[in-house]
């Protein structure tokens, strides 16, 4: 049996889906979150919102973490601050294993342009190692 972070990585290496959706997805089984339903709302999260900006396999290890420790009552501050204090802890660890929470950062391109989107699908490889490592992140701290 796989563990998470190989199927997160396998989905994205094979081009299933973007590196959120990869990230997000390989978790949600175990939370009970209907697969087509995150699959879409993971989406547009890829490429930093096809933006450059935070990564999209950071951004699906964040709706992980909002799975597990996230508010769903009104009024909850509680909740809301151990999700923000896990959230933090999920990026800290991110960035301590890759130096920056950004695509542009990652890739050292803008994808938020052509050219941009052209080097990250020559060098997707990069996109993988931080697939698996979001993933990986999110198993270390039991996801």
């Amino acid at each position: 049996m796989q563990n998470k972070s190989e199927v997160a990585t396998e989905l994205f290496a094979d081009g299933k889906f973007n590196c959120s959706t990869s990230v997000f997805t390989a978790f949600c089984e175990e939370y009970g979150v209907d697969l087509t339903v995150a699959r879409r709302l993971a989406c547009g999260l890829g490429g930093g919102c096809r933006a450059g900006e935070i990564c999209g396999a950071v951004s699906g290890g964040v709706m992980v973490v909002g799975l597990k420790h996230g508010q769903n009552r009104p009024g909850d501050t509680a909740a809301r601050e151990r999700c923000y204090a896990k959230t933090q802890e999920f990026t800290k660890a991110f960035l301590d294993k890759k130096s920056t929470l950004t695509c542009k950062g990652l890739l050292g391109a803008d994808v938020s342009t052509d050219e941009g989107r052209a080097f990250m699908q020559a060098n997707r490889h990069i996109c993988v190692a931080a697939v698996q490592t979001a993933a990986e992140v999110l198993e270390e701290q039991g996801y």
